[in-house]
């Protein structure tokens, strides 16, 4: 087997390969529980807004009742060895009452508004708290990118 040496970035590069791969990516897994449930995980489409993620889903799916009694998500974008992680909590809004700009931005990036089908969709905002990314075990030291919502470096 072929082993592949893998550069350590600083955490300013880190910082910028997550934020355009935030920008770019269109799915991420989102990882909600519910007190008597326990986890649930799914894939969504998402919008990076340069703050915050948006996503959306049915408003009476089981990731909606799972935030409703517990906001705190984690989200992961689809890749083991480009790992980014986000954690932080959610915030839902309506199909009528989701911020323009952001309905708007979702709608452009996917082709498909929401605000338009006949069932009730919900927008979810989650802008982290914490963000860690690494490329295999030489970045593991120094995977936290953001604390408290402020980004390190």
């Amino acid at each position: 087997m072929k082993t592949t040496e893998i550069a350590r970035r600083d955490v300013l590069e880190r910082r910028r390969d997550t934020v355009e791969r935030l920008s770019a990516e269109r799915d991420i897994w989102m990882s909600t529980a519910h007190p008597d449930h326990g986890p649930h995980q799914v894939p969504l489409w998402f919008c990076w807004d340069g703050q915050a993620v948006w996503m959306c889903t049915g408003e009476t799916s089981a990731t909606v009742r799972n935030l409703r009694k517990e906001p705190r998500v984690r989200l992961a974008l689809p890749d083991t060895f480009d790992v980014v992680l986000l954690h932080g909590e959610a915030e839902c809004f309506s199909d009528r009452s989701v911020p323009e700009d952001a309905a708007d931005a979702f709608a452009e990036k996917f082709g498909w508004d929401p605000r338009t089908e006949e069932d009730p969709f919900l927008y979810i905002r989650v802008a982290p708290k914490t963000v860690f990314a690494w490329r295999g075990e030489p970045e593991l030291r120094g995977r936290v990118l953001m604390r408290e919502g402020t980004w390190l470096g």
